[in-house]
């Protein structure tokens, strides 16, 4: 976490990241267009450019979305989430330059502005094989346009977490118009079954990683029944099975808890970080602080509070140790409530 908003911190994870996903994009580039030469040469160059940034965009959109399932399935690939953003900026510029170059192409040689064009120069909206395909492509675009240029942390912390997330979560919305722009447009035109396959290949794929995510969580928290004892207080886990500087994730009673030992203490935080709706309980305590592992951002155990001169706050939850058991009380303290770390004596 920064106390001022920075540009893109060059690190050398970053650097390195940067280096694979030019050096991969690069490749496809040069993939696509030596496959297009071979098999299609008579393509003009403009048509190439056009399909060619159509298919690392895509590709790239279909990249990010599995991310974040994926860093769930598997913890291993929290490093791609942790740049994502910088992966989807690159890929709404090739979103970009696909459809600039379809406009100029197909739309601003008549009398009428492009733009009105894209959505006067075919009105068949109720036949499949002729539908106005492009319109689908120009809002999915408006959608992608409005996350890259709000995709840097200013503005989500002015536009505020909530709206901002609601926001970017539209690039399901973009992703569903682009496959039905695929589905409507070229592929009305294309004889060769390869690619229905790479289309319905990688919405399935997609669609599939999500659902094996949430099927995931879906059976971890049909695991998590709890003794109740006295005073609303339930026994969840044993001391000796979290690591130090370690969280446990729990869920009861309609509340997502993660449980930090630390110090030779317990606190117990909401589980859900205020910055992207990470899950806090994945991440580990790295100088006293609660660290989100998705992007990093910080909350104080004992208080849910975000260390100074940052603002964000957790709701805390009361715990008790009795024999080495951790006993937590799932109704919620307000954010920034100060509950004493219990001590661990066992």
């Amino acid at each position: 976490m920064g106390v001022e908003y920075a540009g893109v911190l060059w690190n050398k994870q970053k650097k390195q990241y940067d280096k694979i996903m030019a050096f991969a994009i690069l490749w496809m580039v040069i993939l696509f267009v030596v496959l297009h030469l071979v098999f299609q040469p008579d393509f003009t160059a403009e048509t190439l450019i056009i399909r060619t940034s159509a298919f690392v965009a895509f590709t790239l959109l279909n990249f990010i979305l599995i991310i974040g399932p994926l860093a769930r399935l598997q913890p291993a690939f929290l490093p791609l989430l942790y740049n994502r953003r910088h992966l989807g900026v690159t890929m709404f510029f090739f979103a970009a330059i696909h459809g600039i170059f379809s406009i100029i192409q197909f739309h601003a040689l008549g009398n009428i502005n492009p733009i009105v064009s894209v959505f006067l120069s075919n009105t068949k909206y109720e036949a499949i094989s002729e539908f106005p395909f492009q319109v689908l492509g120009f809002f999915a675009l408006i959608i992608l346009f409005l996350m890259a240029i709000t995709s840097h942390d200013f503005w989500l912390k002015n536009l505020s977490p909530k709206f901002w997330k609601g926001l970017h979560m539209m690039v399901y919305l973009a992703y569903t118009l682009i496959v039905l722009h695929v589905a409507t447009g070229i592929l009305q035109y294309e004889n060769n079954l390869l690619y229905w396959m790479l289309l319905i290949g990688s919405f399935g794929l997609v669609a599939g990683l999500h659902l094996a995510s949430a099927w995931k969580e879906r059976k971890w928290r049909k695991t998590q029944v709890y003794q109740l004892e006295k005073d609303n207080f339930f026994e969840v886990a044993t001391v000796k099975e979290i690591p130090d500087n370690c969280g446990k994730g729990i869920w009861i009673a309609d509340q997502n808890i993660a449980i930090f030992k630390y110090n030779n203490c317990l606190s117990a935080v909401n589980n859900v970080c205020r910055h992207q709706m990470g899950p806090l309980a994945e991440g580990q305590v790295v100088e006293g602080c609660i660290t989100c592992p998705w992007h990093g951002y910080q909350y104080q155990p004992e208080d849910g509070q975000s260390p100074p001169p940052f603002h964000e706050k957790l709701e805390t939850y009361q715990l008790a140790v009795l024999n080495g058991k951790i006993w937590v009380n799932p109704d919620p303290m307000p954010e920034g409530t100060y509950v004493a770390p219990i001590k661990i004596t066992d």
